[in-house]
């Protein structure tokens, strides 16, 4: 077993730090005065391999990081994102969105949907299943890839393989009480 498939899986913490900051912005939107507010946070990390002719095109890691703040004032409506989730660009990004809300027309049609329509089981789908590749496994299994397709008679050009691992996490909540909590992985050769 290498280093990297005895890697510990930390999602369950990493979702909790999550849910802890959409309750925390939660509370923020009500202490601002907002009617009702939702909120969405995500972890978005992977590898991305592509090889072409036998040679290695891009090695790309990501880790995004993002949260979503939707606020109502009555039926007036602000939103605001940001990529940092340190707690002063929190709270920067709860400002922006209640100012704009603050700033905005009434809509009759805004505002969450009523709280009895709100989910309140989330089923387990099985949709996560970490792979924890090394780049330089993915450029093997690339090259594996491509030249299994290049080895057909008649073939000699490419448009290249590409190795493709990531992982998703998510927490969704809003002022109803609605808390739901997401990981997915998203493999693909």
């Amino acid at each position: 077993m290498n280093e990297l498939s005895a890697k510990t899986d930390t999602s369950e913490a990493q979702l909790d730090r999550l849910a802890q900051v959409c309750q925390d912005v939660l509370q923020r939107c009500r202490a601002a005065g907002a009617s009702q507010a939702e909120v969405g946070a995500s972890i978005d990390s992977g590898l991305n391999v592509g090889v072409r002719l036998g040679e290695v095109e891009t090695i790309e890691h990501t880790r995004d990081r993002s949260l979503a703040i939707t606020v109502y004032f009555g039926k007036r409506k602000g939103s605001a994102s940001t990529a940092d989730l340190q707690p002063e660009s929190i709270a920067t990004t709860v400002e922006q969105a209640c100012a704009i809300a603050r700033y905005t027309e009434d809509d009759e049609c805004s505002g969450l949907a009523d709280a009895d329509r709100m989910a309140r089981e989330q089923p387990d789908l099985d949709l996560w299943h970490p792979w924890n590749i090394s780049p330089e496994q993915a450029i093997t299994l690339g090259l594996e890839i491509e030249d299994a397709g290049r080895a057909h008679k008649g073939i000699s050009n490419s448009e290249g393989a590409s190795v493709q691992a990531g992982e998703i996490l998510a927490v969704t909540g809003n002022s109803h009480g609605f808390l739901a909590r997401e990981r997915v992985t998203r493999h693909s050769l």
